[in-house]
Parts: structure tokens; C-alpha cells; sequence
């Protein structure tokens, strides 16, 4: 596994060396993409480089020239064997102890992991904790991630591998790393970008590709759907065959058509 640290390529991750004063450690002021990268060609990279660049400017940085961050992607994953996980993280730099932000420029490193596989399908379990859709960091795709990994534990306990949100009105928002789709009535839905889910990657080009509607509706709307199904960068379209300690069919036949889709276009097309 090779690690790209402000321009520099090292063999190992344990190479690296960022300061303890770097305040994506202190407070968590970065931003960070996951990119999927197939036979050494990192998909989608054009769009995970544009949100990336927006979440950088909501936290009000200024991203990096776009043409070096290629070189560092293209770098981690020059001879690379496999399908793998590529991920770029860009901090705030050192900074004083506290929220206050330093000038000493930013912290900007690149990673590369085994990709690893997803079943077909999976079991979710909703949290008590709301999305704030109206929080400063809403959409944004921040390294602010603990209320991630305290709801994903929630999950876990249920066995199931993804939390879902309902946002602060108790609408459907999204999971800890996806977003979620459902089949009501044999239309797709799901929950529009004013809900506070972010702008996934996957979620653009499943509603590009597919024929789905965003609309937003109270999470119990998960507890009539015929299908539900997630959708990320790693997970692609995955299936879901209980929410909550209900089963459903999964996939159901609707996932399984935007599974082979999914899979026919992303096949064709490595930057869409």
C-alpha cells in the first residue's frame, strides 16, 4: 500500500508523518473523498475531485490545483494490483490548539487499501440522532466523521452494516457512507439533496441512469417500501434484505435491473 503526503510518494503508510498539531487530528477540519480504483483506473475521478472541491470551500479552504492531486492518485496506485480503495484527505494544516486555523497551508495525503467486496445484499438498522440538514457541514464531506462511527456501532450491535439518519424534521436522510434508495408503489425514490444527505458520487449517476425521483418523505416510509437499497462508492448498489428486524426481498427485482445497469455502465465508462 503506497501513501502520497504533500507531493511526496512513500512505500508505506507508517512513512508518513503529520504534526499532532495538524487540526484534522485536533478538531477535524478537513474534507476526504473515497475513490474506487479497478485495474489501476480510478473510477469516477472527475466528479469525486469536483465534490471534493465544494466540500473544501464550504469549510471555506481553498482546494488544491486538481492537475497535482491526479498525480498523487496516479502515483499511489502506479502497478497496483487489484481492485482498491483510494483516499485522498486534505486538512486545514497545523493550527493552534482550538478552532482557530493556522497559515501554514494545507495537509494533503493520499492513500490507497484493498477495495474488498460487498454482498448482494445487507441489513440496515435507522438511529435515534438526526442529520442536522440546516448544520453548517450539511452536504459537506468532512473528516468530522465520530457521529459516524458512533451511529455505525449502533448498527453493528443490530448486525446490521449501515446506520440510516432521519434529519432534525424526521425525514429519510441517509446512511453513515451511502445513500438510500426505496421502491414504493414500483416508483424509486430517494430523498432530495434538501434533506442533508450528501451529494454521493454513486446517487448522481444512479439517477442519471436509472428511472428514479427524488422526494422527500418521513423515515417511516422505510417500513412500507417494497425494495430498499444503498448506494456508494464501495458498496455500488447494494441491496437490502432487512431494515430494522424486517425482512424484505434482496435483491428485490427492481435493485437487481439497476444492479446489471449499474454494472454495463460503469463497466463502459472508468470517468463519467
Amino acid at each position: 500500500m503506497r501513501t502520497w503526503l504533500n507531493g511526496r510518494l512513500l512505500d508505506t503508510p507508517d512513512e508518513a508523518a503529520v504534526s499532532v498539531l495538524d487540526h484534522g487530528l485536533t478538531v477535524g477540519d478537513g474534507a476526504f473523498e473515497t475513490i474506487k480504483a479497478v485495474g489501476g483506473e480510478p473510477f469516477a475521478l472527475t466528479r469525486h475531485l469536483a465534490r471534493l472541491g465544494r466540500s473544501l470551500r464550504g469549510l471555506g479552504l481553498t482546494p488544491p490545483d486538481e492537475a497535482w492531486l491526479r498525480e498523487g492518485v496516479a502515483a499511489v496506485l502506479d502497478d497496483a494490483a487489484g481492485d482498491l480503495r483510494v483516499r485522498i484527505t486534505i486538512t486545514g494544516g497545523v493550527a493552534p490548539l482550538g478552532s482557530e486555523r493556522g497559515n501554514t497551508g494545507l495537509t494533503v495525503a493520499v492513500a490507497s487499501a484493498p477495495l474488498g467486496d460487498w454482498p448482494p445484499s445487507t441489513a440496515i438498522a435507522t438511529v435515534p440522532w438526526p442529520r442536522n440538514e440546516r448544520g453548517a457541514l450539511a452536504g459537506l464531506k468532512t473528516t468530522s466523521y465520530a457521529e459516524n462511527v458512533v451511529a455505525l456501532a449502533r448498527a453493528h450491535q443490530a448486525e446490521a452494516s449501515e446506520a440510516i439518519f432521519a434529519n432534525t424534521v424526521g425525514e429519510l436522510c441517509e446512511g453513515t457512507g451511502s445513500n438510500i434508495f426505496y421502491v414504493l408503489g414500483g416508483e424509486v425514490v430517494t430523498p432530495t439533496l434538501a434533506s442533508g444527505c450528501l451529494a454521493g458520487v454513486t446517487r448522481a449517476l444512479v439517477l442519471e441512469w436509472a428511472d428514479c425521483v427524488e422526494r422527500d418523505a418521513p423515515i417511516a416510509v422505510l417500513a412500507d417500501a417494497e425494495e430498499i437499497f444503498l448506494a456508494s462508492t464501495t458498496r455500488d448498489v447494494q441491496g437490502v434484505h432487512r431494515c430494522d428486524g424486517r425482512e424484505l426481498e434482496a435483491p428485490g427485482p427492481v435493485t437487481s435491473a439497476l444492479m446489471r445497469t449499474w454494472s454495463e455502465r460503469a463497466a463502459a465508462d472508468v470517468d463519467p
